[in-house]
């Protein structure tokens, strides 16, 4: 078949050599032209993902015309707060309805609306299908054929698993899902988890506290997921704890790394600076406190992120915070 991969960052490039593996005919679309004329003279992505090995069943364009017109199924893999802009541009160019696949993790700050979601408002009759790819998959390791396992869901089941079965290869496996919901919150909460827990890195901290904050922050994910209807074993599985685990403890990991730096006492603004690549936590960290307050959800680790990425408060005092909450069951009635 043929794929469009529209964002030629590190999970992008990764996804499109998956796709390639697969012997499939694959078109990825770079934003920056200098990225564009790199891929295509090196076969690799010296500015995202250096270890990168394109086919020459892999196409680039910095034509978002070119890249819509290529085929019927896009893997959106673009930060959450281009999506909008970039998916509307690739609107005007589409002569009949596509597919999308989000490997997208956020949601939008001013809508609060998940990826599905804006990919329905702004598409509408444009839009065919809509599935989401989401797991614990760092992009350098699937580069390097690394096993992994992600998962695809999907409310059209027949979607899910044609992307299933296009996708998957002897490093690759994905698995089926219905549950779009659960899916997308499950990789864009677990951001917000992953700077607390490089704030704990940053802070000195030790095992104890990052096992504490991970199985607290899942439940978190968990309170905040079903309220919006996302199923709890979902939130149990690849998209969620899966993730969350990857995420928080990983090296590899932005939001981890942000949190770090913050815990040894840098400022945002200087931290994001220093780095190209997006760290979609810092965003979807707004998004998560608005929603909790519409919903009235008590997410205290979101929040205490909240307070130090922009209200200025010190690591330290917010986990000063978490520790001194009232006392209470583990574990609540989640419904």
């Amino acid at each position: 078949m043929k794929l469009t991969v529209i964002g030629a960052g590190s999970w992008g490039s990764a996804l499109a050599e998956v796709a390639a593996r697969c012997n499939h005919e694959v078109m990825l679309w770079a934003h920056d032209p200098r990225v564009a004329e790199a891929i295509q003279n090196t076969r690799s992505n010296p500015v995202y993902l250096p270890a990168a090995e394109f086919p020459s069943n892999v196409r680039v364009t910095n034509s978002l015309r070119e890249a819509a017109a290529f085929s019927r199924t896009i893997l959106m893999v673009t930060p959450s707060h281009h999506y909008r802009a970039v998916l509307s541009e690739i609107r005007e160019s589409l002569a009949e309805p596509v597919e999308i696949i989000s490997g997208t993790k956020g949601i939008e700050n001013d809508s609060l609306q998940r990826i599905s979601e804006v990919s329905a408002s702004v598409l509408g009759e444009k839009l065919s299908g809509f599935g989401v790819l989401s797991g614990p998959t760092f992009a350098l390791e699937v580069s390097r054929r690394d096993p992994t396992a992600a998962v695809v869901a999907s409310s059209d089941f027949d979607l899910a698993g044609r992307i299933q079965q296009a996708l998957s290869c002897e490093s690759f496996r994905l698995y089926r899902s219905d549950d779009v919901v659960g899916v997308e919150l499950g990789g864009s909460l677990k951001n917000v988890i992953a700077i607390a827990a490089g704030v704990v890195e940053g802070l000195g901290l030790g095992n104890n506290t990052v096992a504490a904050l991970i199985t607290r922050g899942l439940h978190e994910i968990r309170r905040l997921g079903m309220t919006l209807g996302g199923r709890p074993e979902t939130f149990a599985g690849l998209a969620g704890m899966g993730d969350l685990v990857l995420t928080c403890t990983g090296a590899l990991s932005r939001n981890r790394s942000v949190g770090v730096a913050l815990g040894r006492g840098k400022q945002l603004e200087e931290i994001l600076r220093e780095t190209r690549l997006v760290a979609e936590g810092v965003k979807t960290c707004r998004s998560v406190r608005d929603l909790a307050e519409r919903h009235q959800i008590d997410m205290p680790i979101s929040l205490e992120m909240f307070r130090v990425l922009y209200e200025g408060d010190s690591a330290r005092s917010a986990i000063q915070r978490l520790m001194g909450r009232a006392l209470k069951a583990e574990v609540e009635n989640l419904n």
